[in-house]
């Protein structure tokens, strides 16, 4: 049986994952995937698989810690997070490119899609949450514990991301059947947001 404090840990553990979901760069990131899909299902698919990059980055982070004591350096994560913010710049300005200049092409299948949700998913685990989750892993004794708590706090960011991304695809699901100049804004509007916030990002990390 599970000892009560563990499960409140879990608990809240999940609940902090939801949470985590919602950071601002984490949203204007997943928002440049989904702006380039018309459907609500293939949204929440991206979401989910960048919740699983940032599970695996997380996992990876607490095996490290667990079983070479390894540690993140303050030098190193705001190395990673000036990376997440030129990612952002670059994503935004891609999705602005693919907006104002499209380009006829065949749709990719979901699986290749998704292969760039799961790299920024892996980048912000490693960036953002990295360094806190590594220290609450030290704090449990038990290390099955502890890598249990990382599984389920990526579990409440992988569905809270899921549910965010089902979200932010109704403006452009509900625009593209309607009119274009608006489909078009809405969608300059996800590029515009991601590129001024990784330019602010760049400017405050300095």
């Amino acid at each position: 049986m599970m000892d009560t404090s563990l499960a409140a840990a879990l608990g809240i553990g999940f609940l902090l994952g939801i949470r985590h979901a919602t950071d601002a760069d984490h949203v204007a990131a997943v928002s440049t995937f989904v702006s380039q899909h018309r459907s609500v299902a293939r949204s929440c698919l991206l979401g989910t698989f960048w919740g699983v990059g940032h599970t695996a980055a997380l996992l990876a982070a607490a095996l490290g810690t667990i079983t070479f004591k390894l540690t993140i350096s303050p030098e190193t994560e705001r190395g990673l997070e000036r990376v997440v913010a030129l990612v952002l710049v670059l994503l935004g300005g891609h999705v602005l490119l693919r907006t104002l200049a499209p380009v006829r092409h065949a749709h990719a299948h979901v699986l290749h899609t998704a292969g760039r949700p799961f790299l920024v998913g892996l980048l912000h685990g490693l960036a953002g949450s990295a360094a806190l989750t590594l220290a609450v892993v030290a704090a449990i004794p038990d290390p099955l514990a502890g890598l249990l708590y990382v599984l389920v706090f990526g579990a409440g960011s992988t569905v809270g991301m899921l549910v965010l991304s089902g979200l932010i695809a109704l403006p452009f699901v509900v625009t593209a059947n309607r009119t274009r100049d608006l489909h078009t804004a809405v969608r300059a509007l996800a590029g515009i947001a991601s590129l001024l916030l990784g330019l602010w990002l760049l400017w405050e990390l300095g």
